[in-house]
């Protein structure tokens, strides 16, 4: 490793397993001294879906899982047994004063905060009309509230310091995921906080950019077992080439833990307000600025909409594809 976070202070929430504990750990072989993260000891479970749905895993879906499994203090055991500095904190993100009291737990055991990585969230499926309220809640406030709640305490002393790096954990389910509305619209509230954090901290020295990720994660292993299980059920909802591909992308942690590291460097100095695509396999890609690609406006006088009916398939939908028609799988 370059030990090029040395003498840096990274804050990483939902580290306690799967891809927070890889980004950690990556960190922390940078030579950053870590506080780790998560709600509370122990494991939260095989998957995603609770423990019912962890009754259908097969063997080595159950292996996978236990794989990823740990908390906050066994990551930061790993950091301190393997040399490094690190200190688990336990409680969620989501609640206000509670992700000041961790910002406060890394500046009274490491005297600053330079890196803060918003990885925590949580997933609730369900169709946007058989969803609950309770549900939809329960992930905004992990996913989008937890991820302001940790910028708003972190800010100011990175503001004050005149350098900081945040790094948000978004997900492709911005672009719209079936079955999962809730966290879908957190990830794409995550997306625009980005961009706005971005461009408010950019002059005190301070970026802020976003991931998207595709590791293994108990996540993973529950999206994974349902598509194993309704293709064994005769009712598949992703081709088997598709799933192959994702397999492929879907490395460990650890190998897009360095991407993560490069955003917290020096060198990333003006590399704000984008996002990024990060996978386990290595594959580190970068999604496109969003633009209006085109425009039609009347020379004189408001549209009617016998005219738009006329004029939108010629100008503004030629060659129109609706994105609804793709079903992400939730």
């Amino acid at each position: 490793m370059s030990n090029r976070l040395k003498g840096k202070v990274a804050v990483v929430t939902g580290s306690g397993q799967g891809i927070g504990r890889g980004i950690a750990l990556g960190l922390a072989k940078e030579g950053a001294k870590v506080v780790t993260n998560n709600r509370r000891p122990g494991s939260t479970g095989l998957t995603i879906y609770g423990e019912d749905f962890a009754k259908k895993l097969n063997a080595e879906e159950k292996e996978h899982a236990r794989q990823l499994s740990g908390d906050a203090e066994t990551v930061a055991k790993e950091i301190r047994d393997m040399g490094g500095e690190a200190g688990g904190f336990f409680g969620d993100v989501g609640d206000f004063n509670t992700a000041g009291k961790l910002i406060q737990t890394a500046v009274d055991k490491f005297s600053k905060v330079d890196i803060l990585v918003n990885n925590a969230g949580t997933f609730r499926r369900g169709f946007v009309w058989t969803i609950s309220e309770e549900d939809w809640d329960y992930v905004v406030r992990s996913k989008l509230k937890g991820t302001f709640n940790c910028i708003h305490h972190a800010s100011s002393l990175m503001k004050a310091q005149k350098w900081g790096r945040i790094i948000n954990c978004t997900s492709a389910a911005w672009l719209g995921n079936v079955e999962h509305p809730n966290y879908s619209a957190a990830n794409a509230g995550v997306v625009g906080l980005t961009r706005s954090v971005a461009r408010e901290l950019f002059k005190y020295g301070v970026t802020c950019n976003a991931y998207a990720p595709t590791a293994m994660s108990r996540g993973h292993v529950s999206l994974t077992a349902r598509i194993r299980m309704m293709a064994d059920a005769g009712t598949p909802i992703m081709p088997a080439e598709r799933v192959a591909e994702m397999e492929e992308m879907h490395g460990p942690p650890e190998g897009m833990a360095p991407l993560i590291a490069y955003l917290a460097t020096d060198e990333a100095a003006k590399v704000s307000g984008t996002i990024f695509h990060a996978a386990g396999n290595g594959l580190y890609g970068i999604y496109s600025e969003p633009i209006e690609t085109q425009v039609i406006k009347k020379k004189t006088g408001l549209w009617t909409v016998d005219e738009l009916v006329k004029e939108m398939p010629k100008t503004l939908l030629k060659g129109y594809k609706s994105p609804a028609a793709f079903q992400g799988v939730g």
